[in-house]
């Protein structure tokens, strides 16, 4: 089993986990909710917008293990208000490229930080 803390471009994890695991041919990632790697803030407010930072999050972590959104086999998703599902699905789907993998979406009644998204995924690596 492979610890992943450091990955490039990814936002610290905000408590005591890792930013992913390895073990075997699976890439477990913790969940990522928008914080800009850059100013370790939620600078964006609207659900859309930290839905893209999400799975660009998600994107920088996958590639930092040299995988990518088509190698993911499960993903969850975490909304604050369910009402914001149909506002997410298109922005979910534009990442993944066409790829579908199973997905649960459920709604939270909190977040960390008060994200309105979180997002995590399982990955096949080889």
């Amino acid at each position: 089993m492979e610890l992943i803390n450091n990955a490039p471009n990814v936002p610290a994890a905000v408590g005591p986990y890792s930013q992913a695991v390895r073990s075997g041919s699976l890439l477990f990632c913790s969940g990522q909710i928008p914080i800009n790697p850059a100013t370790g803030k939620i600078e964006v407010q609207d659900v859309e917008g930290q839905a893209r930072q999400v799975l660009s999050n998600i994107e920088a972590l996958l590639q930092s293990q040299g995988s990518n959104f088509r190698r993911v086999v499960k993903a969850t998703v975490f909304l604050k208000e369910m009402a914001d599902f149909p506002k997410v699905n298109p922005i979910f789907e534009m990442a993944f490229g066409g790829h579908k993998p199973a997905r649960s979406t459920v709604a939270a009644a909190g977040l960390p930080l008060g994200a309105l998204i979180e997002i995590e995924v399982i990955v096949e690596l080889s």
